[in-house]
């Protein structure tokens, strides 16, 4: 029996985000906003709603109970500045994780408790099997 620490992050991440199409619906405003202050451009890959929800599910699995604040900071990035000023990191924008949350919570995966947020057991039930399976085509 294999789990999400036993599988390769990138591979689970994808297959989660073909699953949560399913699942979950996506705001309209997502193809025509940043991710956060740091980023200079909207994201172009057109499932990134999808991928970045994955992340959220694995990151709360792994790390929970997490807040969005931690979440905004684990998936913010540093900024390019002109010349010689030197690089500050930036947080991700928090409406964007917040509002992938909520969707998850609708679909049963992810809880509120008074730290932050918590997986489910649908949502371990939902991630270890498809562990599994990676785990078994591996």
């Amino acid at each position: 029996m294999a789990n999400v620490k036993d599988v390769d992050p990138q591979l689970l991440i994808k297959r989660v985000a073909e699953l949560l199409k399913e699942k979950i619906s996506k705001p309209e405003y997502v193809d025509f906003v940043k991710s956060g202050a740091g980023r200079e451009r909207p994201p172009s890959d057109k499932d990134f709603w999808y991928v970045r929800s994955a992340s959220l599910l694995r990151t709360i699995y792994l790390n929970g109970p997490i807040g969005v604040s931690r979440l905004r900071t684990r998936y913010g990035n540093r900024k390019r500045h002109v010349a010689y000023i030197h690089h500050h990191h930036y947080k991700a924008g928090g409406s964007i994780i917040r509002d992938a949350l909520n969707e998850l919570e609708k679909a049963g995966f992810v809880t509120k408790v008074k730290g932050g947020r918590v997986v489910t057991p649908a949502g371990k039930s939902f991630l270890d099997h498809i562990a599994n399976e990676l785990a078994k085509g591996a």
